[in-house]
């Protein structure tokens, strides 16, 4: 299949490229043709799990050099070519109108609040000597974690409290849900086990937002058997894990699979709120592996799917009613939604929505919100128009 490409330029100064079906070397070309340097402050790169990550950093380092880059693999990008695979997103900040500091977390698989805590510390230093007279308001954070590091819930506590009131999105890297290993660049270099943290200061208005589609049944699983550390639930309702589910919703236990899971979600009930727990995989023993936290006595509900395309229509056209009209959005938005919305024969709506709304980022394996790491989720950063 020959390569699509598109790029694209916003009111608040933000660049886009875009490639689908590409080779490296060609994405590589293009990015860098459609770029160049001059005026980039920083660079974020989602691309496909099938490219060389580390060819792939040290091409964007030989093109574009002295661009601050950071990014991960995915399973799948979104862009104004639609929602897509074996390609590229790059998208840069100028200069003008956005300060952004990174920093790299390693190891998160044995992460502790005070190192959390310090990378923040560390990133909002280096901002505020970067831009003395910022404003409070002005500053969003972003994460991109190792999509099967199961360490995500640990990252956003060990941070959340340290950002303050600074808001926080972002989204697990993907492998195209092979889940074999996922990726991370920052410094020009490959990182797993890790995180990146960004903090975002603008002079254009931003919201942060998050959408479902999903309402509870009366239908409940309670988990009596787990692996809290491998996210791995043995047991439902004292009965084999992938049989109780399968029974309770209504499919064959042998044949679960992805397509199934997003169909089927279980959600939460936390604070007065339903948040989803997906599903990633059966496991040869009839043991579930989760996408999100789990521990024995969590009682999960079997929750019902509702319209997709209504309900992420409703979220961006209430982003665009409160900034006054939307020039960009940065998303993350939960693999198990894009297969929802294939199996649904609806996928080629939402992309339309996306590409309405400029929304430009990847399909997840989570998705951070503030306190919260999600499943089944969209989640990200509306921007607006620079006010006057």
């Amino acid at each position: 299949m020959a390569a699509t490409e598109s790029a694209g330029r916003f009111d608040c100064g933000i660049r886009t490229v875009s490639i689908a079906e590409a080779e490296l070397d060609e994405a590589l070309d293009k990015i860098a043709r459609d770029l160049g340097t001059e005026a980039i402050g920083f660079l974020l790169v989602f691309f496909s799990a099938g490219y060389d990550a580390a060819a792939l950093a040290a091409g964007l380092g030989e093109r574009l050099p002295g661009v601050p880059v950071a990014g991960c693999s995915t399973a799948g990008e979104i862009s104004d070519l639609g929602i897509a695979d074996r390609g590229a997103v790059a998208i840069a900040f100028p200069k003008d109108g956005f300060d952004v500091v990174s920093g790299l977390i390693p190891e998160v698989s044995r992460l502790g609040v005070d190192r959390g805590s310090e990378a923040v510390a560390r990133l909002k230093g280096e901002l505020a000597r970067r831009c003395p007279d910022a404003k409070p308001g002005q500053t969003f954070a972003v994460s991109l974690i190792d999509g099967l590091c199961n360490r995500e819930e640990a990252l956003v506590s060990a941070v959340d409290w340290a950002l303050g009131d600074i808001p926080l999105v972002g989204g697990s890297a993907g492998d195209e849900l092979t889940f074999s290993g996922t990726t991370l660049l920052h410094g020009g270099s490959v990182h797993r086990d890790a995180a990146i943290l960004m903090l975002v200061r603008t002079d254009h208005p931003f919201t942060v937002f998050r959408s479902d589609n999903f309402e509870p049944t009366s239908r409940k699983l309670v988990v009596t058997g787990s692996d809290p550390e491998r996210r791995i639930v043995h047991e439902l309702n004292a009965e084999v894990a992938a049989w109780e589910y399968a029974d309770l919703v209504g499919l064959d236990p042998a044949t679960l699979t992805p397509l199934g899971f997003a169909s089927h979600p279980m959600i939460v009930r936390v604070g007065g709120e339903h948040f989803c727990r997906s599903l990633r995989n059966t496991n040869p023993d009839g043991s579930l592996t989760f996408f999100c936290a789990i521990d024995d006595g969590v009682v999960l509900t079997v929750a019902k799917p509702v319209d997709l395309v209504a309900s992420t229509e409703r979220t961006l056209d209430g982003l665009d009613a409160e900034l006054g009209g939307t020039d960009f959005i940065l998303g993350f938005d939960c693999i198990l939604r894009r297969l929802d919305a294939q199996n649904r024969q609806v996928l080629h709506q939402v992309a339309d929505l996306y590409r309405r709304h400029h929304v430009f980022g990847f399909n997840t394996y989570g998705e951070q919100f503030r306190t919260m790491h999600l499943n089944q989720t969209f989640t990200g950063v509306a921007l607006g128009r620079r006010q006057s």
